[in-house]
């Protein structure tokens, strides 16, 4: 007998997000390499927007490109989609890694996440403080309240590895200057990016081939919610707490119903009930591969994924009408 469908959102919806990213991703691959991170953002919002506006969904952006005072487009509590279908909340980037796809470094990267209403975390457009792990750890193996050292030792003692064949992602940044020294002072070793870390963080689900056991550091809440989305699909264990570290940004956390500026939210509470979540590569990187132009066509690699099914997805699609983008 067949399964009973699986209630939540329509998994027709699933192939619907792959369209959303694919043009994103393409729109901003026409621009990589060329310098300019505003123009190859602002072509992703356009490109992203307009096909999310072909939905048949009744859609708010709660993680978006700003908030409505900084965004013309895709801002923080904007309505999408057909205005007919479920009603859903959408998280998104259509450049993740602006830098990266300016100066066409691996791992750029248009993101989605779409789930019930009220399911993903409503944060303000603020850096958040986060550490993930793939899946495969008992509950609880890694801690934002735990010192780096005591996360990466107790991470390789349930790997069953020396904590020398241990890999932590963290950003490149000075204000991780403290953070780093502590994880190599462990033996750790470390792979800094420069940008993109919902990719970062999504790499730590397949160590053997990205070779990044964990991700640790502070990071953009918006990216924050999306990566939680992708793990909430794929697996593993994830916390963010958001640095709401002046009065002004406590308010407006406050606005959106973050009344606990020092809340430590799991994965489950940054992304629950069913999530769709897609991301398409706009450069080549450890998971996923560019936007391919030919004189023909135009070949895209996209990842989509269900928390209802933990169903993954790879589509690696040849478009051949080359009018829709």
């Amino acid at each position: 007998m067949p399964k009973a469908p699986t209630a939540g959102l329509d998994r027709i919806l699933t192939l619907e997000l792959v369209r959303v990213t694919e043009r994103a991703a393409v729109a901003a691959a026409r621009l990589r390499g060329r310098g300019n991170e505003n123009d190859a953002d602002q072509a992703a919002v356009d490109a992203m927007r307009s096909e999310l506006n072909c939905l048949p969904i009744r859609g708010t952006v709660v993680i978006g490109e700003g908030e409505r005072d900084e965004a013309p487009m895709l801002y923080i509590g904007e309505e999408v989609g057909l205005g007919e279908g479920p009603e859903v909340d959408i998280a998104l980037d259509p450049l993740e890694g602006t830098t990266i796809c300016a100066k066409n470094l691996p791992n750029s990267l248009a993101v989605i996440a779409i789930a019930e209403r009220g399911s993903l975390l409503y944060a303000p457009d603020v850096y958040m403080e986060k550490i993930a792990v793939g899946p495969g750890y008992p509950a609880g193996i890694v801690s934002l309240d735990a010192p780096a050292a005591e996360n990466i030792n107790n991470l390789a003692k349930a790997k069953g590895v020396p904590v020398s064949e241990i890999t932590a992602c963290i950003l490149d940044r000075p204000r991780h200057a403290r953070l780093i020294e502590e994880v190599r002072a462990t033996g750790a070793s470390i792979r800094l990016i420069g940008d993109g870390d919902v990719a970062g963080v999504i790499h730590t689900t397949d160590p053997d081939n990205t070779g990044i056991d964990i991700y640790m550091g502070i990071g953009g809440a918006p990216e924050g919610v999306l990566a939680a989305a992708a793990l909430r699909c794929i697996g593993g264990q994830m916390q963010g707490r958001l640095e709401l570290n002046t009065e002004e940004k406590i308010a407006r956390a406050a606005k959106m119903g973050i009344n606990d500026p020092k809340k430590i939210y799991t994965m489950e509470e940054m992304a629950q009930g069913d999530v769709l979540f897609a991301a398409t590569g706009v450069t080549d990187g450890n998971m996923l591969s560019g936007v391919k132009f030919a004189r023909d066509y135009i070949e895209t690699h996209t990842i989509v994924m269900r928390s209802s099914s933990k169903t993954v997805r790879e589509i690696k699609a040849r478009h051949q009408d080359l009018e829709k983008f």
